[in-house]
């Protein structure tokens, strides 16, 4: 990757491999920085630790818009590299005021394209491409995210409650 970017594309590559990091270790940003961390281009720029520990502190509110945007994907199934160029990319769609959401699309796509397998350039821009009209209508993602999947959870719970029910008067019947 030496030399293949500059500025802030470098420190969002990064902040990737920062966020990578944390989350193969099941660590936090912050205790990969306290400790022995390792980026193909350093030294670290300022904004790509920013960057990282920015995504860290709202990554739980950030995972919940990608689940409820892309619901055929669970966050566990998704390529590690894929996940946090999601979570990277949408840090700076909804938090950093001074991106323009295409910017921030166009960055994650690129990363994808080093960083990724041959199908994550294209998953990353379907799944920002799906929150990106919210965001740049003034959406709350954070609070449509959570009414999703209140809802999906809600409707996975009747279903089960509904399979009881059935299983329980078809137990009734066979008993009488």
């Amino acid at each position: 990757m030496s030399g293949r970017f500059g500025g802030r594309t470098l420190a969002r590559a990064q902040a990737l491999q920062l966020l990578f990091q944390a989350d193969v270790n099941n660590r936090t940003v912050e205790e990969v920085l306290s400790g022995d961390y390792a980026i193909s281009d350093g030294p670290l720029d300022p904004y790509g630790q920013e960057l990282a520990l920015g995504v860290d502190s709202r990554r739980y509110a950030i995972d919940a818009v990608i689940r409820a945007s892309s619901a055929s994907w669970s966050l566990s199934r998704m390529p590690v590299v894929d996940r946090n160029i999601l979570r990277l990319a949408l840090y700076e769609m909804i938090e950093e005021d001074d991106i323009t959401v295409a910017v921030a699309i166009d960055e994650a796509v690129e990363l994808a394209k080093a960083f990724g397998t041959d199908e994550s350039p294209r998953f990353i821009n379907g799944v920002l491409g799906s929150i990106a009209a919210d965001v740049n209508a003034g959406v709350d993602v954070y609070e449509k995210a959570r009414q999703v999947l209140h809802a999906a959870t809600k409707s996975q719970a009747d279903m089960i409650l509904m399979g009881f029910s059935v299983h329980g008067r078809m137990s009734l019947m066979m008993m009488t």
